[in-house]
């Protein structure tokens, strides 16, 4: 039977499964290439080989500074966002196919991590919009410049590269920096002028900016540090005192760190060191006027010249005040006169003296005062062990406790005293060296110790008080009476003989000093002791225990003999 002409051949089998095949392989998402069939209005026909064509809106196809946006004929890439809808008809976007084929390529660039064209077209919070093309970026306000910027308007809307720093195509989210781009080539440049420099060599640059620590120089597009301890040989306090912003200066090259590429400067260096030539200058012995430039609590900095200074020790600035701080004796910027005490050329130190330029005197008060004269001053202070009299030519003298009185304790004459009380004292000590003055005011009346009252001296004493515990008793003249105290264990060496009632006041009798507290003033007497030795002393003389003679026989001849 002969073939009907109707009958599907075997060669149209294959060309139906191949179109279908491509028809499954246009899947809903994918982008594709179609031609342009025609243009009606504002739209442009795409046909990609479906069943029917896609309408696609003219507006899709323009392209900025083109004259032409599309024609027919034409191939275009066009993403499929359905191939067939109520109609019947496919969706095609132009748009869409363009931010495909845009997320293709930056991703591509982002592995490479090599920086993509864009411009900065909007502002949102925190930073600004970057159209990289079909695609909008977020640009961070820290990643805009290196340094914070005012105004962005000049960056606007220009061209320029944007590295990527981070891309989530899930969330259509990129994360882009100018900043990157920048330091890059900063750094890149900044090499290249590092290699350009040497150190030891001399640049002129200018002072961009000063802080507390230095100032920063421009060499021509790289910055170096200017420490504030190399701007000049002499002490500041501050580089400003030195330099302003925009200052053309000239400045040697110290050091480079070929690591971190830090550049240190300095202009001291420049000029001559004034402490090479500072032991010549500045012998010891020799006076020189200077300027304070610094208190502390320790002393005071004189600048001698530029560049060398000299410390005043807080000992060497008076002889008379002591214990004040430098403040009250010297004050900032006032001009001293000043001797060179110690010169250390090694460790650029020079020990100064205001004191010696100034007459001393306490040797003056030597000539003036010998000891044993009789002065007058006023109680400066009053302290624990003394009191402290102000003399003549502003100086101290002490007077210890144990000079104050002679009949009260220390402690008890101390608080006879208040300091402003105007009081006379006798010159006892003067130590130059030391510069120390011992000074006495129980020395201007006479000693009412009794005289001959040493321990182990017989003294005559007359009762004045009885008591359970012993005698009260007066000894000396009335020029000298001094009051003791003899209890009962040493009215005699007999125990039955040691009973207080067995005086009365005013019975006299003899004892021996055992004891005197000079501090206290308080003398300590016994009989006991007296007897005791009474009888030694007789049995040295008249016998011993050998004689055969008894001690009753030894007492009666030295009686007798008495």
């Amino acid at each position: 039977m002969a073939e009907n002409s109707l009958t599907p051949t075997m060669d149209d089998f294959a060309s139906m499964l191949e179109a279908s095949l491509e028809t499954n392989a246009m899947s809903e998402g994918s982008v594709v290439t179609g031609r342009v069939t025609g243009i009606e209005k504002d739209m442009v026909i795409v046909d990609v080989g479906l069943k029917t064509e896609g309408r696609i809106p003219m507006r899709e196809f323009y392209i900025p500074g083109s004259k032409e946006a599309v024609k027919v004929g034409d191939d275009v890439d066009v993403y499929i966002e359905r191939i067939e809808n109520a109609l019947g008809d496919a969706v095609f976007s132009r748009e869409k196919a363009r931010r495909e084929e845009s997320w293709i390529k930056i991703a591509k660039v982002f592995e490479k991590e090599e920086p993509v064209p864009g411009a900065i077209v909007g502002r949102v919070k925190g930073g600004f919009t970057v159209d990289l093309g079909s695609i909008n970026a977020f640009l961070p306000g820290s990643q805009v410049d290196i340094r914070p910027v005012r105004d962005i308007a000049p960056l606007m809307n220009q061209e320029q590269p944007f590295m990527i720093l981070k891309m989530d195509r899930a969330r259509g989210n990129i994360v882009v920096s100018r900043r990157a781009i920048l330091e890059e080539s900063r750094a890149e440049q900044r090499a290249e002028l590092v290699g350009q420099l040497a150190e030891g060599e001399t640049r002129e640059g200018i002072v961009k900016n000063i802080t507390d620590y230095g100032a920063f120089v421009d060499l021509g597009g790289i910055d170096g540090l200017l420490h504030v301890t190399d701007m000049t040989w002499r002490r500041i306090n501050h580089p400003s005192q030195v330099l302003t912003v925009g200052d053309t200066v000239q400045v040697k090259i110290i050091r480079i760190n070929p690591e971190t590429q830090r550049i240190s400067l300095g202009m001291k260096q420049l000029q001559e060191d004034p402490w090479e030539a500072a032991s010549a200058k500045y012998v010891v012995g020799t006076r020189h006027t200077g300027t304070v430039t610094n208190i502390a609590d320790y002393g005071a900095f004189i600048e001698l010249e530029e560049g060398v200074e000299g410390l005043v020790h807080v000992s060497e600035m008076s002889w008379t005040k002591k214990n004040v701080h430098p403040g009250k004796i010297v004050s900032t910027s006032q001009e001293v006169e000043v001797e060179v005490l110690e010169v250390d050329q090694e460790k650029r130190r020079i020990s100064l003296g205001i004191k010696q330029t100034q007459g001393n005197p306490w040797d003056d008060f030597t000539d003036r005062y010998p000891v044993g004269t009789v002065i007058k001053g006023e109680v400066r202070s009053v302290t624990e062990f003394g009191l402290f009299i102000g003399l003549d030519g502003d100086i101290d003298g002490m007077a210890h406790l144990s000079d104050l009185s002679w009949d009260k304790s220390g402690e008890e004459a101390l608080k006879d005293y208040r300091k402003g009380d105007e009081v006379e004292a006798k010159i006892l000590e003067v130590d130059i060296e030391k510069e120390r003055i011992s000074l006495g005011i129980k020395q201007l009346i006479k000693d009412t110790t009794p005289t001959g009252a040493n321990r182990g001296a017989t003294v005559t004493c007359t009762v004045t008080e009885v008591n359970t515990g012993g005698i009260a008793v007066t000894f000396g003249d009335d020029d000298a009476e001094a009051n003791a105290f003899i209890r009962k264990g040493d009215l005699s060496r007999e125990r039955s003989e040691q009973r207080p009632e067995r005086y009365a006041v005013g019975d006299k009798l003899d004892a021996m000093v055992i004891r005197f507290d000079k501090q206290k003033r308080e003398y300590t007497l016994s009989v006991k002791a007296l007897e005791i030795a009474e009888e030694k002393q007789a049995v040295e003389q008249y016998g011993s225990a050998d004689s055969g003679a008894s001690l009753g026989d030894i007492l009666g001849a030295a009686m007798k003999k008495n």
